[in-house]
């Protein structure tokens, strides 16, 4: 059997594993949207089901030998085929390395831990989820000695969610954040803040639903692909680059809480639906990265969302929408409301000059957890610790601190630094975007369709076809630096602040 022919059966191989991965994640938005709260476990049965059907066909033997074979007549492949093998290979080494049994164990234990998280963080009960968090803590530590005994445990994590990202790098990268950040933020706090109180008004839910689809009209998103749903912790969820789900969590006393949610999912939806159609149903379709994939959530949320011309395009339907909640505010005090810098409790929340250390602090726990010097019992108190050192701000409960996030209940483990790294890459992709575009004129026409056409052009239709660093130089002529975001954060807020 030839290289091509090889090819041909591997390729239908890919759309089985296609199959059961869409069951997966319709199971998964079902269990954070619309399933019944006590149905975690009978889920779970089916999850189990599935699961195992999906290491079968990713990992089992028939398709190791497919994939041994089609290495031998790798030269009978194009450029493209050969990093469509490339990709794949690395989810199967991953997985072979794992036992088929431990790896079905451990998503029952994620769909689980999912549950019971969401339930402790309304409940403030840090102690009922802490069990399932040091399973999941030792089951990763765990396959990442499975799969590379050699490196650093941690090391593995951070490489499966932005490959070639180690502590090392992310260490040196950190400090040139914080020698940067922690200086300006300094500065801001020394002048007056900018008025803030309008934006935690009552804002009725019914009325955020319809800023909502105005926000996704100007984005550009088309919702006869994309739909909206509403969860506890927003998401992007993509079954393919035709069907995009994303979500927000409505607060009747904080506009911008779910307004900047829809935008930065409406980022990453974004992203999803522009992949080149030539890589569905591929190891080559979606996102290259998460930090990657964090750079378009972050460019919307902030460097475009929370920009005086996009928002001199929004606020109009705002002002439609709450006349009496913005009754006297114009759009220059809006916008400068919604970057008041201020040290906080939430992430998500956070705004865009301090949400880089609200990320270093779960960079810090997650080292120390996975280097088995912090217990689990203990990181409530470390993440106290941390945020007063951080952000010098008091933790007054585990609900708005270390059960905030969703990710640890989930299993992601190493992915946190993408967001850091993806608001980096986006200040030096927009850099590139601004020589060739008007970008202000354009947002404040309500005219992103220019935009959203250069970046699926440059980076979404490319796919997985390149790793992470390439593909930036790719888009923006010059390998990551980090200045174009610190520079660009400097630039903001000494004008915001004056």
């Amino acid at each position: 059997m030839k290289g091509q022919e090889l090819f041909r059966k591997f390729r239908d191989l890919e759309r089985e594993i296609h199959a059961y991965n869409h069951v997966l994640s319709l199971l998964y938005l079902d269990s954070v949207t619309a399933a019944p709260s006590d149905t975690a476990a009978e889920r779970g049965e089916t999850l189990a089901y599935f699961t195992k059907k999906q290491y079968e066909l990713t990992a089992g033997e028939a398709t190791v030998e497919l994939v041994q074979n089609l290495k031998e007549h790798s030269d009978e492949l194009s450029d493209v085929e050969k990093r469509e093998l490339e990709v794949f290979s690395e989810e199967l080494d991953y997985l072979s390395k794992i036992p088929c049994e431990e790896y079905v164990e451990y998503q029952t234990l994620i769909n689980d831990s999912e549950n019971v998280w969401h339930k402790a963080k309304l409940e403030n009960d840090f102690a009922s989820f802490a069990p399932y968090l040091e399973r999941i803590v030792d089951t990763t530590r765990r396959f990442s000695k499975y799969y590379k005994p050699e490196l650093d445990p941690y090391d593995v994590c951070l490489d499966q969610y932005e490959p070639g990202l180690s502590r090392k790098t992310a260490d040196t990268f950190f400090s040139e954040l914080r020698s940067k950040i922690v200086p300006l933020l300094a500065e801001t706090q020394k002048k007056a803040q900018p008025q803030n109180v309008f934006l935690f008004k009552h804002y009725p839910i019914e009325l955020q639903r319809k800023l909502s689809d105005e926000l996704m009209r100007l984005l550009t998103i088309d919702r006869t692909h994309c739909a909206i749903a509403e969860t506890e912790h927003p998401f992007t969820l993509e079954f393919n680059r035709n069907d995009v789900r994303i979500t927000t969590h409505y607060l009747e006393d904080n506009v911008a809480s779910s307004m900047y949610s829809v935008i930065h999912e409406g980022g990453h939806a974004l992203y999803e639906l522009g992949s080149g159609k030539e890589y569905e149903m591929t190891a080559l379709s979606g996102g290259c990265s998460m930090s990657m994939h964090e750079s378009q959530s972050r460019l919307f949320e902030n460097v475009i969302g929370r920009s005086l011309p996009f928002l001199s395009a929004v606020y109009p339907t705002m002002q439609s929408l709450f006349p009496e909640q913005l009754k006297g505010v114009d759009c220059t005090a809006f916008y400068r409301a919604v970057n008041r810098a201020e040290p906080s409790l939430i992430r998500t929340e956070a705004d865009e000059l301090t949400y880089s250390l609200h990320v270093m602090v779960r960079y810090e726990l997650e080292k120390a957890l996975m280097d088995q010097t912090l217990r689990v019992s203990d990181l409530p108190e470390a993440w106290s610790t941390l945020m007063r050192e951080y952000l010098g701000v008091t933790v007054p409960n585990d609900t708005l601190g270390v059960l905030q996030d969703s990710h640890w209940s989930g299993g992601m483990i190493g992915y946190f630094p993408s967001y850091a790294l993806g608001s980096a890459y986006s200040a030096q992709i927009m850099a590139t975007l601004e020589r060739e575009l008007d970008v202000p004129a354009l947002l404040a026409a309500g005219n992103l369709l220019p935009i959203t056409k250069w970046l699926e052009d440059r980076l979404y239709r490319h796919g997985r076809r390149y790793k992470p660093s390439e593909l930036l130089e790719k888009v923006t002529g010059k390998a990551f630096d980090p200045s174009f975001y610190t520079d660009y954060l400097t630039k903001k807020f000494t004008e915001i602040y004056r």
